[in-house]
């Protein structure tokens, strides 16, 4: 469970955190017996005996000072660490876990960031809360030491402040777990409004999504009120039952005064262990930050219920790249058996939603199928070790995301570090050498100074495939934006490649330089031929886009 493990990796600091609250407690305890003492000296007129008294006073005092320094200082660094062990531990689920969350991907950055930091601070607040208990448990005794019937008062009202505390636990989490779950919806519109921002901008009606996005608004500012009135309650019922009891001990206190049965310095302590004993707002100030840090954990728990994608130990074989799929169900794909010869060029082909990029998505596992197996050279991939796995297949999709920080690290971005003369060639077959030599700094251009084109993208995630050659390289809609000519070019480059090449194609231009081509309909291959072969079907040359000419 994410919150025993939070608070064992914390185990050290959230221990030194209880040793100085402690301390700093403990000062605070023994500072009203010694200041009490101080003063019936003082009254007494006997000064050489006081100084000592009035020193001590003096150390514990800045004792306390100096040892909350300290916690603070502690607390603060081990939040942080705690915090940045959450992000890697959630953050490397969800690369396991692949392409499938339980949350938007706007929610999932809201959980990583803010979420993470709330649900940082619950070790720190565990061993904060138990030092708080400290404080009025043992102003409690210190009274009872003091003078037994000023400590019977307080413990008289105990119970009410038993009741208080649950009454604002139960209302503070319901409220906390609200008010988070809002934020996520929020993060989450607002990350597909900054992605979409062209269709924004070229739709005309800004205003329409900013109501979108902030549509939730008023449900955070429901929840977040909801909070502050929990909390503003308790404050405001114990504001009203504190000073009573106080008063009530001063009360108590006096008439012992009056009787002789207590000092002045007595008095004083009493008072001072009484407003102790029933000083619970740092209690209820840690318990508030707890509840809010359980909720917090109890929304990556959730992140990390995604289950991981299982690997295997086998190794391949000797092979070309031949690729079996046996009774494949996924998705649309619908008991699709299928062998391609290794060393192939295949167009995979078909109208909208008959399962071409399902099926490029299992072809290499970045999605394991429904039932059925996927086979490379005789191997299940799901035998295979990741690192076996991905150098193996290659991927090139159509809107690649850049990764790296600079182009050149984009392009030798993979399962391996192909090295710079091997990043200058995949660019150069997937004709993007020419404009990014032309770019500032050349491959060293940062991604985020590169404004490029949406084929030039294409032409960088192809370089990438190509720096990493393995047995299956599988192309998932990834020449959409090139211009036929450039596509022609990085098609010869295809074809002189070693190992199997599964395209998903939408040109009959393609499909046409392909060896074999894979035609989909409703999710199962109606036919595997060559182009040339099919093209002399109607149904074949439909599939196309309306207005290109069938090669």
């Amino acid at each position: 469970m994410l919150l025993r493990e939070t608070v064992r990796q914390s185990a050290g600091p959230g221990t030194l955190i209880l040793v100085l609250t402690c301390a700093s407690a403990g000062a605070g305890l023994a500072l009203p017996a010694v200041l009490g003492r101080a003063l019936d000296l003082v009254l007494a007129r006997r000064q050489s005996d006081a100084t000592p008294w009035i020193t001590w006073c003096a150390l514990l005092t800045a004792a306390a000072v100096l040892i909350a320094a300290l916690e603070s200082a502690v607390t603060a660094t081990a939040t942080a660490r705690s915090a940045a062990w959450l992000r890697r531990r959630v953050l490397g689920h969800v690369l396991d876990a692949g392409p499938q969350h339980p949350c938007s991907e706007g929610e999932l950055v809201a959980r990583l960031t803010g979420n993470a930091a709330q649900a940082a601070t619950v070790p720190v607040s565990i061993a904060g809360a138990l030092a708080a208990v400290v404080t009025p448990v043992g102003g409690l005794v210190a009274l009872a030491l003091t003078d037994l019937w000023t400590a019977l008062v307080v413990l008289a009202g105990m119970p009410l402040f038993a009741v208080l505390l649950r009454v604002f636990v139960r209302g503070s989490g319901a409220s906390s777990a609200g008010y988070l779950h809002t934020q996520g919806q929020i993060a989450g519109r607002l990350l597909e409004a900054v992605r979409g921002a062209r269709t924004i901008a070229a739709a005309g009606h800004p205003e329409r999504d900013a109501a979108r996005i902030l549509a939730p608004l008023p449900e955070l500012s429901r929840q977040g009120h909801r909070m502050w009135q929990v909390l503003g309650r308790s404050t405001a019922q114990a504001a009203v039952l504190l000073p009573l009891l106080q008063l009530a001990v001063l009360a108590v206190a006096g008439l012992r005064l009056a009787r002789g049965d207590l000092s002045v310095g007595g008095l004083l302590a009493a008072w001072r262990y009484a407003s102790l004993a029933t000083g619970t707002g740092a209690l209820v100030g840690m318990v508030n930050t707890l509840t809010r840090g359980r909720t917090a954990v109890a929304r990556l728990q959730e992140v990390l219920a995604a289950p991981v994608v299982p690997y295997g130990s086998g190794e391949l074989p000797v092979g070309t790249g031949e690729l079996t799929m046996r009774g494949v169900v996924h998705g649309p794909l619908r008991g699709v058996d299928l062998t391609l010869p290794g060393g192939a060029v295949v167009a995979v082909v078909g109208r909208s939603g008959s399962g071409k990029s399902a099926l490029a998505a299992v072809a290499g596992r970045l999605a394991d199928p429904e039932s059925g197996t996927v086979l490379l050279d005789g191997v299940p991939l799901s035998s295979l070790t990741r690192t076996q796995l991905r150098r193996a297949v290659g991927y090139a999709f159509a809107r690649p995301v850049l990764l790296g920080g600079t182009v050149g690290a984009t392009i030798a971005y993979g399962a391996h570090d192909p090295g710079e003369p091997a990043v200058v060639a995949a660019a150069r077959s997937a004709c993007a050498d020419d404009f990014v030599r032309r770019m500032p700094a050349g491959y060293a251009t940062p991604c985020a100074s590169a404004p490029l084109s949406g084929g030039e993208a294409q032409r960088l995630g192809l370089a990438r495939a190509f720096a990493h050659p393995g047995r299956l390289l599988i192309l998932d809609d990834a020449t959409s934006s090139l211009d036929s000519a450039t596509e022609l070019k990085v098609s010869g480059a295809l074809l002189r490649g070693a190992g199997t090449h599964l395209i998903v194609a939408h040109r009959a231009s393609t499909a046409a330089r392909a060896d074999l081509v894979v035609w989909l309909e409703e999710g199962r291959p109606r036919a595997v031929a060559p182009h040339r072969e099919l093209v002399r079907l109607a149904d074949y040359r439909a599939v196309f886009a309306e207005g290109e000419e069938a090669c």
